[in-house]
This record gives structure tokens, C-alpha cells and sequence, in this order.
């Protein structure tokens, strides 16, 4: 049996979004910036599906900027951000410890700079601690970034209470939805977020191509130069046949969610019960405050790339943290962060489903899962010491 359970990485593009990458691409197209008329019937295509994806998250067509995907939005909101705290002689930037690499590098570059970043810790639930901002924010901070939903542990953000906090202290306020976006309600208002990241391919679009929400008034610098499209805010002629199929998906996305968050919720229950009949295995993050999709467990005893390839041989694809870094032998900082030691993090595995998962499948997970972590024990050294007293068990 092939088991896809990888959607957090990736999800497989939906026909329909497919049906208008293609046809955009063959009817319209011209480029939106030219003047004649093949150009403007684009532009036109362009400005209706900035309309349908700002209506999804309870924006404004003005304030969506297209982009390259959720990375490029995140990084044009934080350096924009800090570029006008600078100027203001404000140079703190918070965030949290378990926010996707696409945000941590980019405050990594900002240290460099001379910017104070501020990390705050989330508790063994996956949680951040609100009061916690209360606390760190001060006349310095020109910025804070934490993301809707986490992309390793699926655990979701008290983004609005945050975003009170920061409306209340004035300090402009980001958050990564990347993850959120099309599996969740999203409502910038409701939230009350300056700026919101999210990426088409993780629902049901093409790989590429993303958005940022910008409120009005908020600043905003291109990071790409070149060119006056997106208002002069982002150079470089517009993707349209893949923005067009981006807005598609997430409508159709949107249309179903109640009934495919209710299906998917209750595929993700039972997996969790029968992954957790696993001697010394433990489920990361909070188990109701999570997408729908995700599961992520930690294996005591075992490596995860070895389970991931066990997986790959049984017709499984499944990772083991963020697929960003699915090649690095390190151990996810975002499960080092909720208190998981080296030894277990490395045993880790995320299993991430969507609406076309069945029960049948569920059930092959669950038993296919069990055998790969009883036989990789059988040979695991370190399985040997913890039975064998050596060691204690974690788990």
C-alpha cells in the first residue's frame, strides 16, 4: 500500500487548481504590467484572484503582495519591520524558539546587524506563554513575530491574544501562517496581525508562489528590486497561471474545511491512539490545541532517518521534522524547545494527513509503524542498554 503523509511538507495539488494554472497559462497569457489588451485581460485575472485570497483571510485586495512563497513573505515582513525600527532607534525584535527556520535565519542575519532578538520559550506543550510578551515588550522592541501553527508539532498559537497585546503596546505584529492558511479560519482582523505569511502548495497549490498580507499603513520594503509590479513593493513580472491556481485552491479549500477538518481530526485521533500502544513513545505538543493533520511522536531507542527509510521501503512517506531540514542529522530545535532531550529527539517522526487519507490507511500506518520501530530496536545499541538497565528510559 502507498500511504501519503507528508502534507505538511507538501500537499498534492488539486485538480482543480491544476485545471486554472493551465488554462491561465494558455488564455491569459500576456503580462498584467503591459498596456494592450492581451496584457490587460491578465492584469485583470491578476487583480480577481488578489481579491479572492484577500476575501479568504478578511483582508483587502491592497493589502496582498504576491510572492515566491511563505519564506519570501516572511522575510519581506520582518526585514521591512526592522528596517523602520531602525530608523526610529528601535532595534528588538521577539519571537519564539520554535518558529520556522524561514524567521529564525532571518534574525539570525539581524543579530549580525546589531538587532536585540529575544527567543521566548514555549512550554512541553508546544505553547507559547502569553504573558510572557506582556513582559518582554518595551520602547525598544520594533517587532514581533510568532507563527499561527507550527510546522513540526501542528500545535496552533494564541495569535489573537498576542495580537491585543501588541496592538494595545503599538508595536507591529507578524505571524507565519504558512501552515494555517486553507486548514484553519484565518481572519487577519480577528487575529489582529500587521503582517501574515502563508504559501499555496501547503494547500493544494503549486510549489512557488505565495502572499503577504500587509495591513494598511504597516511598512513595507521590496526585497526583490527591479520592476514596479505589486505596487512597486515586489519586482518581477507576476506567476499568474500559478497564482490563479493558489487562489483556486484555497477557495475550494476554504468551501470543505468544516467537513475535512471533522474527517481528518478523527483519522488524526485514532492514529495517536495506536501509535501511542508503542512501548516508551510520546505524542509532541499539546493533543487538542493542533492542526488537524498532524502527529508527531518521538520513538525512544531509535534514529528517525532509519524509521523514515524503514517508512520509504513500506510505501510510507512520512518525515521526521520540518521538511526544510529534513537533511540535517541535528535535532529539531522546535523539539528540543518543548523539553524533548538529544537522544529522543533524533527518534522522531511526523505524520501529516489531509482529507483524501482513508481509515484503511490509518490502520497500515498504525501497523506499519509498530514493526519498523519493534525490528529498529532489535539492532539498536542504545535499546540494549536501556533494557538492559544501562540506561534509564526518558519515555
Amino acid at each position: 500500500m502507498q500511504v501519503y503523509a507528508d502534507n505538511a511538507a507538501t500537499a498534492k495539488i488539486r485538480p482543480s487548481a491544476l485545471k486554472a494554472y493551465i488554462d491561465t497559462a494558455t488564455q491569459y497569457f500576456g503580462n498584467p504590467s503591459s498596456l494592450h489588451e492581451v496584457g490587460q485581460a491578465a492584469k485583470e485575472v491578476l487583480e480577481n484572484c488578489r481579491t479572492k485570497i484577500a476575501a479568504a483571510i478578511g483582508a483587502t485586495a491592497r493589502e496582498i503582495i504576491f510572492t515566491s512563497g511563505g519564506s519570501e513573505a516572511d522575510n519581506q515582513a520582518i526585514f521591512s519591520a526592522a528596517r523602520l525600527g531602525a530608523k526610529k532607534g528601535k532595534k528588538k525584535i521577539i519571537s519564539t524558539a520554535i518558529e520556522h527556520h524561514a524567521v529564525l535565519h532571518a534574525l539570525e542575519k539581524l543579530k549580525t546587524e546589531g538587532y536585540e532578538i529575544v527567543l521566548l520559550p514555549v512550554g512541553t506543550d508546544g505553547i507559547v506563554n502569553v504573558k510572557d510578551f506582556e513582559t518582554a515588550i518595551d520602547e525598544n522592541t520594533c517587532l514581533v513575530s510568532v507563527m499561527l501553527a507550527n510546522n513540526e508539532i501542528g500545535t496552533i498559537q494564541p495569535i489573537k491574544e498576542i495580537g491585543e497585546i501588541c496592538k494595545a503596546k503599538k508595536v507591529p505584529f507578524h505571524t507565519d501562517a504558512v501552515q494555517a492558511v486553507g486548514h484553519i479560519p484565518v481572519d487577519v482582523n480577528d487575529l489582529g496581525v500587521d503582517y501574515l505569511a502563508l504559501s499555496a502548495h501547503k494547500f493544494g497549490g503549486p510549489r512557488g508562489v505565495g502572499a503577504l498580507y500587509v495591513r494598511a499603513g504597516a511598512p513595507l520594503f521590496p526585497l526583490v528590486e527591479g520592476g514596479a509590479q505589486e505596487r512597486g513593493k515586489r519586482a518581477g513580472t507576476e506567476n499568474l497561471p500559478a497564482i490563479a491556481a493558489m487562489a483556486t485552491a484555497l477557495e475550494e479549500s476554504l468551501a470543505h474545511l468544516d467537513a475535512n477538518v471533522k474527517k481528518v481530526t478523527k483519522l488524526r485521533e485514532k492514529l495517536i491512539e495506536g501509535l501511542s500502544k508503542i512501548p516508551h513513545s510520546a505524542l509532541n505538543g499539546d493533543r487538542k490545541k493542533r492542526l488537524a493533520g498532524n502527529v508527531s511522536f518521538c520513538f525512544e531507542g531509535i534514529e528517525g532517518e532509519g524509521l523514515l527509510l524503514y517508512l520509504s521501503d513500506a510505501g510510507i512517506s512520512a518525515s521526521s521534522g520540518s521538511a526544510c531540514t529534513s537533511g540535517s542529522l541535528d535535532p529539531s530545535h522546535v523539539l528540543l524547545a518543548i523539553g524533548r532531550v538529544h537522544d529522543v529527539a533524533h527518534g522522531s517522526l511526523r505524520l501529516t494527513l489531509s482529507e483524501e487519507n482513508t481509515e484503511e490507511e490509518i490502520d497500515y500506518l498504525i501497523k506499519a509503524v509498530t514493526e519498523v520501530v519493534e525490528k529498529i530496536r532489535g539492532f539498536s545499541p542504545v535499546w540494549r542498554d536501556l533494557q538492559s538497565g544501562k540506561r534509564q528510559y526518558i519515555l
